[in-house]
């Protein structure tokens, strides 16, 4: 039970972006509630990477010098692209580049989800942990007096109401004051993931190509279409991630909003007939194949209302083409942490929404800035007809 004086915390979403304010949050003297829609008890089979300006907070500011062992991650050492012959064309070194401070690191998406959870609820770090309630569902928020509303009926009483509950965000109609749905970019993924041992089994001349037990991300770029793969969980998976125009994907692209759509291996491999047989080889070994439209937001005139702000894809959803997502959610988790940090005792609402205005000041650009070049990076790759990469 919360004290008078405790700073109570709401947060909406118990995804990446929910649990990190959640560690970013946590003192003496706070209350964390994080309200799940879901029960948690769905794995997504996907893969998440991290870049350095992300993986650098965790193990710099929160002091989770355990990251890379206890969540299963791997540390990515490079991008190998290859064109749609199958050739390599080019490598880019990373761990090479000392100027970044930190390493960028894959991981299976419900590895860092469980060690995120077990970080913002553990009973060893400082502050009191997190409490995570699952089946809550917002429907309605009062950013003015600190209140959300469960779709059971129930109403909790907060001091500060943080918005991580996605691109499709129950809270963001509130915080802005009117609906902003996300829109289509143009372009779907197909998502699959195989046991690297089951992989090199089954498609022997892709394992001899692309090595899939190496520390690496192989892009393989055609004019409008391309195959994002790395492994993760210790290197004992294999990510496969296609990109494609919707116009081009033989399936129906509206009907693909949620990450456990399923996605069709005939229609998948008919999209990528042009690529070296030997890709198609995973392609038609996969056990599941997941399918989703990809969407984000153009910039929101505002993260903030009253005592309400909105972080991660709520604010800012962007399109994976720079893997900067997930990372952006950690940075907003910071700047909060940071800026809220002074705060002892139950804050008033005015001192809410003057850290809120500051947290939106020295974020919103840098997000903005970043959906734009991630829509960018997913224009084609080559000239139409031509097999140079351009990017």
């Amino acid at each position: 039970m919360s004290s008078s004086t405790q700073f109570r915390i709401i947060i909406v979403g118990g995804g990446i972006a929910g649990l990190s304010a959640a560690i970013a949050l946590r003192k003496q003297d706070r209350s964390i509630t994080i309200l799940e829609q879901s029960r948690l008890s769905t794995e997504i089979g996907a893969t998440i990477s991290l870049q350095p300006n992300a993986t650098r907070i965790m193990q710099q500011t929160w002091g989770l010098q355990t990251l890379l062992d206890d969540s299963r991650g791997t540390i990515d050492h490079g991008f190998r692209i290859y064109n749609v012959d199958g050739k390599l064309v080019n490598e880019i070194p990373l761990r090479s580049m000392k100027r970044y401070g930190a390493d960028r690191i894959m991981w299976h998406r419900q590895d860092l989800h469980t060690y995120l959870k077990n970080i913002a609820t553990s009973t060893e770090r400082e502050g009191h942990p997190a409490v995570v309630r699952t089946s809550a569902r917002v429907t309605r928020c009062d950013c003015e007096q600190g209140t959300v509303t469960l779709v059971n009926g129930e109403t909790l009483e907060a001091d500060l109401i943080i918005g991580a509950d996605g691109i499709h965000s129950a809270l963001r109609t509130f915080v802005v004051g009117k609906e902003v749905n996300s829109k289509p970019t143009g372009s779907s993924a197909y998502r699959l993931m195989l046991p690297v041992d089951v992989l090199k089994g089954r498609a022997p001349d892709f394992a001899t190509n692309i090595g899939p037990e190496e520390p690496y991300t192989s892009m393989i770029m055609a004019h409008d279409c391309r195959l994002i793969m790395g492994p993760a969980r210790d290197r004992q998976l294999y990510s496969v991630v296609g990109l494609v125009p919707d116009d081009r994907m033989n399936e129906d692209p509206d009907s693909a909003q949620s990450w456990v759509t399923k996605g069709d291996l005939g229609k998948m491999l008919e999209t990528f007939k042009e690529f070296p047989s030997w890709t198609r080889d995973v392609l038609r070994n996969a056990d599941s194949i997941g399918l989703w439209q990809l969407r984000d937001l153009d910039p929101l005139d505002t993260w903030t209302s009253g005592r309400a702000i909105l972080i991660g894809d709520a604010a800012h959803a962007m399109l994976p083409t720079q893997g900067q997502g997930a990372s952006q959610a950690i940075e907003d988790a910071e700047a909060l942490g940071t800026i809220c940090a002074h705060i002892t005792n139950r804050p008033s609402k005015e001192d809410i929404a003057t850290a809120l205005d500051k947290v939106f000041n020295c974020r919103y650009e840098r997000a903005s800035l970043i959906q734009r070049f991630s829509r960018e990076a997913a224009k084609p790759a080559t000239e139409k007809g031509s097999n140079i990469i351009k990017m």
